[in-house]
C-alpha cells in the first residue's frame, strides 16, 4: 500500500484560545469545508471534540455522488493537537494530525494527512490525476476560508 503526505500551514492572527475553540468543535468542519462537497454531519455530536468521538457524515467529493464516511477522534491535547482518523469512507487509510502553536504573530495551525487509497494500482494512477488534485483544492479553500474568517497574518 502506497502513503501520501499532504502537509499545510497557515499563521492565524489570534489567540491560542480561539484558534482552539474554533477548530476543536465538529460543527465548524462543514464551514471550511467547499460547499460542492456537500458535507453534512449525520450523528449528534458533542460542542467540542473527545478521544473516542465518532463523527459520521455525507460527503459527495466525486459527480455529486454521496458518500458516507465515518470518522474518529483518537487524541486530543488541549490547545495542542487532535488527530482523526477514518473509520469508514473512501480511503484505504485517512490519519489526519492537526497541530497548534502559538507564536508571535497569533497561531501557526499545521495539518498533516496521510493517506493512501484503495484498489491497489488503480488507486495509485488515480491519485495524481484525481485525489492529489482534489485534496490540494480542499485545503486551499479551507486556507482561503480561513483567512476570510479570521484574517490575515
Amino acid at each position: 500500500m502506497k502513503i501520501y503526505t499532504l502537509k499545510t500551514k497557515q499563521i492565524i492572527p489570534v489567540t491560542l484560545d480561539e484558534a482552539w475553540e474554533f477548530f476543536s468543535s465538529p460543527k465548524n468542519l462543514k464551514t471550511i469545508t467547499p460547499p460542492y462537497m456537500g458535507f453534512d454531519i449525520t450523528n449528534d455530536v458533542a460542542e467540542k471534540m473527545y478521544a473516542g468521538q465518532i463523527i459520521t457524515y455525507t460527503v459527495r467529493p466525486l459527480l455529486n455522488i454521496p458518500m458516507t464516511w465515518v470518522t474518529e477522534i483518537t487524541h486530543v491535547k488541549d490547545k495542542e493537537f487532535f488527530v482523526d482518523e477514518q473509520r469508514f469512507g473512501p480511503y484505504a487509510l485517512w490519519h489526519h494530525k492537526h497541530f497548534f502553536k502559538a507564536i508571535d504573530k497569533g497561531v501557526e495551525m499545521t495539518d498533516q494527512v496521510d493517506y493512501a487509497l484503495p484498489f491497489g494500482i488503480l488507486g495509485q494512477l488515480a491519485h495524481p490525476i484525481i485525489v492529489k488534485n482534489k485534496l490540494k483544492e480542499i485545503f486551499d479553500f479551507r486556507y482561503k476560508k480561513v483567512e476570510e474568517l479570521f484574517g490575515k497574518a
